[in-house]
């Protein structure tokens, strides 16, 4: 059994990891996301019209599969209709109409919301509409009898749905998407829960689980040093008789480790960590130019694909397994230009 935590590239690397390294990647199957949809332009909102994102369907398109869905349309509301919002308890909100004039109408999205949540189980994210009442990922207003929003907001209902049965799933509002560490976060994420799914949950084992955990490892750095060695911790004493229980419990670490962008100091401490590999494999000065090339990004003068194509192309030509296929070299297709931003 593997006792040093820190140091889980010593477990035998085979060439299994190529599965999930950088040359794959662009090559892999269009992933398969929820998308709200009037994201998706079709007229399915409360006035007839839409929100189409051209986000989604021309930056995005070329790597995802959507499945699309509209839970007032699903659930029977109509097209056009009157607008609708959350009124009373935040905790247990009801659905009335924006004038509020109406009974409560939230049994009925609910129902339509149930019949269909089984639809979701071979995706990978899920992109919402944001200040739905119920698409919202967060910042929902629930408006009181006075006419004024209670202090406290909360998820739309469709949302607090698909959280509750897919809580490790990636979510992210379509507005935020255009922030550039959000956007490359939830990418992120989408790939690491597709990839996790793919290799790991179909079948799982103790030595599969490594593997991931040895190829991901400077991306979970860079994001939470300390939960990646809890993890660590969590294989090294993981029993092969568990595993089902082992990869539950690993994936939504992993999940967990990733909810939030990496800071530049973790960044920067996963690079240097990497830097480390060509000791011996390069000289003092060009180990030092990288060096200041990673500070630098650290001090926001450069972006991460600075430093990354410095260190990636070294990668390339090492003979070092670990190091060459990290997964951190291209967790997700190259093309999209995301560490271009951040």
């Amino acid at each position: 059994m593997v006792t040093n935590v820190l140091d889980l590239e010593l477990r035998p690397f085979t060439f299994e990891a190529k599965l999930m390294n950088q040359e794959s990647m662009n090559n892999v199957e269009k992933i398969k996301i929820g998308l709200s949809a009037c994201l998706a332009g079709k007229n399915v909102r409360y006035n007839g019209g839409h929100t189409q994102s051209a986000l989604c369907l021309k930056v995005l398109a070329p790597y995802f599969e959507y499945l699309t869905f509209c839970p007032e349309a699903e659930a029977g509301f109509g097209i056009p209709r009157p607008a609708m919002r959350l009124s009373g308890d935040p905790d247990n909100p009801s659905l009335t109409l924006s004038s509020g004039e109406s009974d409560d109408m939230k049994a009925q999205l609910m129902s339509g919301i149930s019949a269909n949540l089984n639809r979701f189980d071979d995706i990978d994210g899920y992109i919402l509409m944001k200040n739905s009442p119920s698409c919202g990922l967060e910042r929902i207003k629930v408006y009181q009898a006075n006419g004024h929003p209670h202090e406290k907001k909360v998820s739309g209902l469709f949302t607090q749905s698909i959280k509750q049965q897919y809580p490790l799933l990636p979510l992210e509002e379509d507005g935020r998407l255009h922030d550039p560490k959000l956007r490359e976060n939830f990418i992120l994420r989408v790939y690491t829960h597709f990839q996790f799914r793919k290799q790991i949950v179909h079948a799982p084992t103790l030595n599969k689980l490594f593997q991931f955990h040895s190829q991901y490892k400077y991306i979970l750095m860079a994001h939470n040093q300390d939960l990646v060695r809890e993890m660590g911790r969590m294989l090294a004493d993981g029993n092969k008789n568990q595993i089902s229980q082992l990869t539950q419990s690993y994936f939504e670490q992993l999940m967990s480790c990733l909810k939030k962008p990496a800071s530049h100091k973790n960044q920067t401490n996963a690079l240097l960590h990497l830097l480390g590999y060509l000791k011996k494999e390069i000289p003092a000065a060009s180990r030092q130019h990288i060096a200041e090339v990673i500070h630098q990004y650290r001090n926001g003068l450069v972006p991460l694909v600075a430093p990354m194509t410095l260190l990636k192309h070294y990668a390339q030509q090492s003979e070092n397994e670990y190091f060459k296929f990290q997964q951190y070299w291209q967790p997700y297709p190259e093309d999209l230009k995301l560490i271009n931003q951040i």
